[in-house]
């Protein structure tokens, strides 16, 4: 038995990390539990385990009796004094057991109760090595698949990422390397829970701590970050020094640190923009490389109305919006993109009444175009005319007029309600 328990502890104490100590205890509690059921459920039962040769020692409290002992709660004084000279009639000694009276059943008991002493103990390992970590990069491997969520072995114990926490743009796969963001550590009853991420925004954050010495150390602080994972992410940093350029310390010699992290990130791209307390200015910056032509602050709705020209509105707003998106995010302020009419020229202000006419529901292109050359330019302007005037030979007729006119007053009262 000696061996058998030597090996158990050995592997536990191994592979598992176990504290020996740990597991001596676990098994002279389990010895005590089996006990109850092997040795007539006597309460004062002990159980010691010797440290070095793992040799059970099993010791019972017995009453000294003068005569001759009844049943295995008595003891005769004449053996009583072997154990102590001192002892009495009527004192209670120890009693040396032999472990093997504990029998099939306490043994089986005994194999339960150390089973269930290691978990716990595997358990509280797990916890008390990652009870600090929220906050940190995990490095582990993909090793199963359990309804969306994925089990991640980081060396001792598993960590879980979720699929709300998962990439989409990302493909997993068992035996993955993979890092990811701690978000929590918790205990519950069930076991220790470690929750992890490669979404959330602080797993970018993270990620520039360990690749930008400057931002490790201090020099250089992220301010904000915005990101749709597996797309793109916008990062502001400042510096007090005015001698240190936090966006190039970021970007790294030809791009080296941030091209790093891209890499970990799959591919997401990453706009560092210099932080600025003063709202216009941060738009500004965030909102690059578009040129922007007026920035109005609304402090009451929280709103940033900017105009640009006709050939910047698709960069400043982005794709599907996701630059604008990003950068309201980043400021908290919401930002309202519209073309700056006022710095159009002649054929761009042709060329957009066209267009707003023609999306008009029973207004054609074809029919837009006539409109703007005989100076119909809007709805109010088509409205404000008779039928007659909107008639132009054989391009439109009349019945074409009327309908025009009524297709007007119908968009105008759908935009700005009655017109009366």
């Amino acid at each position: 038995m000696n061996s058998e328990l030597q090996a158990v502890i050995d592997f536990y104490e191994r592979e598992k990390g176990i504290d020996r100590e740990t597991l001596i205890q676990a098994l002279e509690n389990a010895l005590m539990t089996a006990s109850r059921k092997g040795m007539n459920a006597q309460d004062e039962l002990r159980v010691e385990v010797d440290r070095k040769t793992l040799q059970v020692h099993a010791f019972t409290q017995v009453k000294v009796v003068g005569g001759f002992p009844n049943d295995e709660t008595e003891i005769s004084l004449l053996d009583a004094k072997a154990i102590n000279p001192d002892v009495q009639v009527g004192d209670f000694v120890e009693h040396n057991v032999d472990p093997q009276s504990f029998g099939r059943i306490a043994a089986q008991t005994a194999k339960q109760a150390i089973l269930h002493h290691i978990r716990n103990a595997e358990k509280g390992k797990i916890y008390d090595v990652h009870k600090d970590r929220a906050g940190d990069i995990a490095t582990g491997t993909i090793r199963r698949f359990e309804r969306n969520d994925i089990f991640v072995d980081l060396g001792v114990g598993e960590g879980i990422l979720p699929q709300r926490e998962r990439v989409p743009t990302e493909e997993y796969n068992i035996n993955d390397r993979i890092r990811c963001y701690v978000v929590s550590v918790t205990n519950p009853p069930s076991g220790p829970q470690i929750l992890l991420s490669r979404s959330h925004p602080n797993f970018v954050r993270r990620l520039f701590e360990l690749e930008v010495a400057e931002i490790a150390e201090g020099t250089v602080e992220i301010r904000g970050i915005a990101r749709e994972a597996g797309f793109r992410s916008k990062v502001a940093v400042w510096c007090q020094d005015p001698k240190v350029d936090p966006v190039g310390a970021c970007v790294g010699l030809r791009g080296i640190r941030v091209k790093n992290i891209v890499r970990e990130l799959g591919g997401e791209k990453i706009d560092i923009v210099r932080w600025n307390d003063n709202i216009e200015a941060l738009v500004r910056n965030s909102l690059q490389p578009a040129e922007l032509n007026t920035v109005e602050i609304d402090e009451v709705t929280q709103t940033v109305k900017v105009k640009v020209h006709q050939d910047q509105l698709s960069l400043a707003i982005g794709k599907k919006g996701q630059n604008a998106r990003l950068t309201s995010k980043l400021t908290g302020w919401k930002i309202d993109i519209s073309r700056d009419e006022s710095a159009m020229g002649f054929e761009e202000r042709v060329a957009m009444a066209i267009e707003t006419l023609a999306k008009i529901d029973g207004i054609g292109e074809e029919q837009a175009l006539v409109l703007v050359q005989n100076g119909f330019l809007s709805l109010e302007g088509i409205m404000a005319a008779e039928v007659s005037d909107l008639v132009d030979g054989d391009k439109i007729d009349e019945g074409t007029a009327a309908s025009i006119r009524r297709a007007a007053e119908k968009a105008y009262e759908k935009q700005f309600g009655s017109s009366e």
